[in-house]
């Protein structure tokens, strides 16, 4: 298992009439808790995509359980539980302090600059097999 942490503070565009974050505004704070974790293990997203590897969503799902509001500091779980080969799926927990406010996951697949499906790169896989350890 690979597990990385991130932060964020909920700025005000990000809420909506109600005071409280718009359901979508969760969905790049998974990218934040995703790119952090694979820089985190070495993997970083410009580097990929400088060799001509895309990470594209194939799926992506949330749960929403609590309210984030304005100026709340938020820390996004990522993890990823198996060993990826051409998909990667990426699981998210989403906290303000103790309280679990949102969860979900985002299925991911390696491609090249045509969009058809290729194994990640041998480096990649390396600093990837490694994280696991």
């Amino acid at each position: 298992m690979i597990q990385s942490r991130a932060q964020v503070t909920v700025r005000y565009a990000e809420t909506d009439m109600m005071g409280v974050v718009y359901h979508a505004n969760y969905l790049p704070w998974f990218e934040v808790g995703r790119t952090t974790l694979l820089k985190e293990i070495g993997v970083p997203y410009r580097r990929l995509e400088e060799e001509g590897f895309r990470l594209p969503v194939l799926e992506v799902a949330a749960r929403y359980i609590r309210p984030a509001v304005y100026d709340d500091t938020l820390e996004i779980t990522s993890t990823v539980r198996e060993r990826p080969l051409l998909r990667i799926r990426i699981e998210y927990e989403v906290r303000r302090a103790e309280d679990l406010l949102a969860t979900g996951n985002t299925l991911h697949a390696f491609v090249d600059r045509d969009g058809r499906p290729v194994r990640p790169p041998p480096w990649a896989v390396e600093l990837i097999h490694k994280a696991f350890a």
